[in-house]
Formats: structure tokens, C-alpha cells, sequence
């Protein structure tokens, strides 16, 4: 377990007689636990120095901080080192002062990684990196004790609270990397030390902020870089991207491709989607040809299967475990299916929008019986790619949806382009806001219907479905 000796190792150098166990980090009062490392970080919102008290309360041992806190509680200086002050004591509650609180938080992250003896799974992608995380952990879980991230934890503060969540008995961690900057996903290898790497595919998300699709494959590309060379390190990467399978000429690790193709090592064909009760497929491995049936929905899934198998090969796991890997991760993680009041199927797909998930929930809607209807919202954060990125779905809604609803003004360009696909005027309804779309769904919803509701989380389209969900 990680003890106050080695965070004070990390941030001085010094390590003292201090064995107090930290069980976990966290920077939200609200989640301590007790014996937990409290980090108070300043934000655009609420400073979390205004919080320390709460969070010795709830059972915080010890609180990072960066500046004095008006809290009568005993702090450690440690901004120029740890004295040899013999009459020094370490009982908590106690706050640790340093220059900059995350940088102290990533520093403990970087020394308590390096203290572990365990194998690293970072996982970069424009979609479907959560999904992936949840499954590789289930099949990885057959056989080693392993971690996962919890929830979206994947940038320069998540990262790190997960390690420190780590003990010396788990043998594998599997943490999400998220990219919004160059630089980021090398400084979160370097903190992490992964020595595989999945990367799922390299879309057009965050366009907006990274300036490019060729600016995010270069950002993604830092995952397989940051691996140890063959034959320690192993980048598992899509075959079926083009921006990802370019990524072979960016590592020194030996390369794992998976996809729909036979030229890649892990390949799979002959998928039926079979609706809400998964889908259907052959798997082929070198001479191997396997038949599987896994209850992830959307023909789409199958890829996030072919990486969660390809990394039980790659850990060298049978193919006994890995089927029962696949079978323990039954979650779908962000599409839900839930019934309305007048017993329509709703896909609540909300958590967040791209051209590429919105296709890929377009397909799993076309998968089921009834009426379709496609809730769609507007995708943010596409840059240079926005038009042509709603037009796409637009396109698509188009052949799949008999009714489409709208919501925001950049999902007018949906509509327009199902139009200009050949979809009737009157079947198209463009909305502004949510109420009118609930009103619209509550009056002419049946109970042989299909609904897709799916936009950027900005929108909350959650509220859609919360208002039109059976209540128990």
C-alpha cells in the first residue's frame, strides 16, 4: 500500500519514518474516504483550499495544498525539502505544503508507478475508449488481479488518482488516455509507463481544439512512441483505420493489428447484428477460426471485442478465458435501452456525440424491428470538420430513420442533408430546444417504436429521455 514515506520520498527525495497508509487520492471532499490523500487544487469554480476541513472530516488522513488555508490544522512544509527534524511527527490530520498541489500529485503518481511490479494497458482513441477499458479489464480480470480507471479518468488529474489507487497485489492496470493537447498522452505515459497500447481508431472529436485530424493522429501517436520496444512493448492497433494503422511506422514495439480485414492478425467476419440480444461473428486467429456470440449491441461492437481479445493473446490468456472475459463484460457502457411511458424502445445514447459513434448508433437503430426514430443533437467540438461531419449523419438518418428529429443549430446541416438524401419534408422536425421535442415524442410515440436519442453531452439530451422514461 502506498504510505505517507513515499509521497514524501516523491516530493523530497527523503524518505522518513512515516508508514501511515494513504488508501487513495482524490481531489472532491465529497468522495474521501477515510485515510485518503485530500488534493486541494484551485479551479475556475471552487477552490478545493476551501474544502480542506470538509475533507479531514469525512476521513482524510492528509491534504496536499499550495496555499495556506484558513483551517487551524498542522502543515508540513515541505517547498524546500523534508527537515532531518527528529521531533517531526506524521499523524494525521496533516497538510503537506508545496509549490504547485497537482504537479505534487503527479510526482507521487510518477514514484509510486515505478515502485509497483505490474504490466500497464494505456488505451488512446477518438471512440470507444471507455467501452474498450471495461472489456480488456473483464478479460485480463480471467486471470490477473486488475484495475481499471474508474469512469472518464484519462487526462493529467484523473490519471494519476487512479494509479494511486493501485496496490502491490494487482498485476495489471487498464487506464484510459485522453488527448486534447500535444504533449499530453507522452506526459501520461511517462507517469504511467505503459508497456501495451490499444488504439481504437482516430476520428474527428476535439478537432476543434487539437486544429486537425492530422494534429489528433499525432497527439494519439504518443501511445505507441512512449512503449518499450519489442519484444516488451506491444501496440495493438485498428487495422481498419488508416490514420491508426500508419501508427506501425511510429512505434518500436512490436504491432498487434485487429480489424474486419484478413491481413490483420485478429480478424473477424460473417457479424450479424441481432438487436438488443448482441451480435454474432467468426473470429480468426492465424490458423483458428472461432464462432462468438457476445452481448454487446451494435454491429460496431465488434471491434471493442477484437481489442479486448487481442490483448487477452498479447497476456497470453486461452481462449476459454477470453470468451469468458467477453461474457463478463455484459455492460453496455453508454448506450442504454429503456422503455417510455407508451412502451417505445429509447437508445439513450447522450453521454456524448461524433460523426463516427453517431454512424455507428445509426446501425445498431436500423438493427430493430418497429418504427425508427432518430433523436439527434448537435456534435461539438468538430472544428474545420463540422459541416461535413453532420452532413455524414445526415446521409445516413436518412436510409435508417423513417422520422428525424433535430435539436441545435448546428444539427439543422442533419436535417438539410437528409433532406438532399431524399427524405421526405414532413418526416423532419428541427428544434431548438428539448421541451418541444418531449412534447413532440410524448404526442406520437407507440409502442412499436425505436428511438435513438443522441447529441453532445452540452446539450443534455439525457433530460429527453429522463422525461419520457417509465418511472418505477
Amino acid at each position: 500500500m502506498l504510505t505517507l514515506a513515499d509521497a514524501l520520498e516523491a516530493l523530497t527525495n527523503t524518505r522518513p519514518l512515516a508508514n501511515h497508509v494513504i488508501t487513495e487520492a482524490a481531489i472532491d471532499s465529497r468522495q474521501v474516504i477515510p485515510g485518503s490523500l485530500f488534493v486541494a487544487l484551485p479551479g475556475e469554480n471552487a477552490d478545493g483550499h476551501d474544502f480542506v476541513d470538509a475533507a479531514f472530516k469525512r476521513g482524510a488522513s492528509y491534504a496536499l495544498i499550495q496555499r495556506d488555508t484558513d483551517a487551524s490544522f498542522r502543515t508540513l512544509d515541505l517547498r524546500g525539502g523534508l527537515s532531518a527534524d527528529s521531533t517531526l511527527t506524521f499523524e494525521p490530520p496533516l497538510c503537506l505544503r508545496v509549490d504547485n498541489s497537482l504537479t505534487a500529485l503527479q510526482q507521487i503518481a510518477r514514484f509510486w508507478r515505478r515502485k509497483l511490479n505490474l504490466t500497464v494497458i494505456g488505451i488512446t482513441g477518438s471512440v470507444g475508449k471507455s467501452s474498450t477499458k471495461e472489456m480488456v479489464a473483464e478479460v485480463l480480470g480471467m486471470r490477473y488481479r486488475t484495475l481499471k480507471s474508474p469512469g472518464n479518468l484519462n487526462n493529467e488529474i484523473g490519471l494519476p488518482l487512479s494509479i494511486l489507487r493501485l496496490g502491490s497485489g494487482y498485476e495489471r492496470a487498464v487506464l484510459e488516455m485522453g488527448f486534447y493537447v500535444p504533449g499530453e498522452i507522452a506526459f501520461l505515459c511517462d507517469i504511467a509507463q505503459p508497456s501495451i497500447g490499444i488504439v481504437t481508431n482516430v476520428g474527428t472529436v476535439h478537432a476543434e481544439r487539437a486544429g486537425s485530424q492530422e494534429a489528433i493522429f499525432t497527439g494519439k501517436s504518443e501511445l505507441v512512441q512512449s512503449l518499450p520496444p519489442a519484444p516488451h512493448g506491444t501496440a495493438i492497433l485498428n487495422f481498419d483505420d488508416s490514420w491508426v494503422r500508419k501508427m506501425e511506422e511510429k512505434t518500436r514495439a512490436r504491432v498487434f493489428f485487429y480489424g474486419l480485414s484478413p491481413e490483420a492478425d485478429l480478424w473477424a467476419d460473417e457479424i450479424q447484428g441481432l438487436g438488443l440480444e448482441g451480435i454474432r461473428f467468426k473470429l480468426h486467429y492465424q490458423s483458428e477460426i472461432l464462432h462468438a456470440h457476445v452481448p454487446l449491441i451494435g454491429r460496431h461492437s465488434v471491434h471493442t471485442v477484437l481489442r479486448a481479445a487481442a490483448t487477452g493473446i498479447v497476456e497470453g490468456l486461452t481462449w476459454q478465458e477470453i470468451f469468458e472475459g467477453l461474457h463478463q463484460g455484459h455492460t453496455q457502457l453508454r448506450l442504454v435501452a429503456v422503455r417510455s411511458q407508451t412502451g417505445a424502445l429509447l437508445l439513450d445514447d447522450t453521454y456524448n456525440a461524433s460523426p463516427e459513434s453517431m454512424l455507428a448508433a445509426l446501425n445498431l437503430l436500423d438493427e430493430l424491428d418497429g418504427r425508427k426514430i432518430a433523436v439527434l443533437g448537435d456534435m461539438l467540438e468538430l472544428g474545420p470538420y463540422e459541416r461535413q461531419g453532420h452532413e455524414m449523419v445526415g446521409l445516413r438518418a436518412a436510409r435508417v430513420a423513417d422520422v428525424l428529429l433535430t435539436l441545435g443549430t448546428r444539427a439543422r446541416l442533419i436535417a438539410e442533408s437528409a433532406r438532399r438524401s431524399g427524405m421526405e419534408r414532413a418526416t423532419i422536425h428541427e428544434f431548438n430546444e428539448a421541451e418541444p421535442i418531449v412534447a413532440w415524442l410524448e404526442k406520437n410515440l407507440t409502442s412499436d417504436d425505436a428511438v435513438l436519442i443522441k447529441g453532445s453531452h452540452g446539450l443534455r439530451m439525457d433530460r429527453i429521455v429522463a422525461a419520457l422514461e417509465v418511472r418505477s
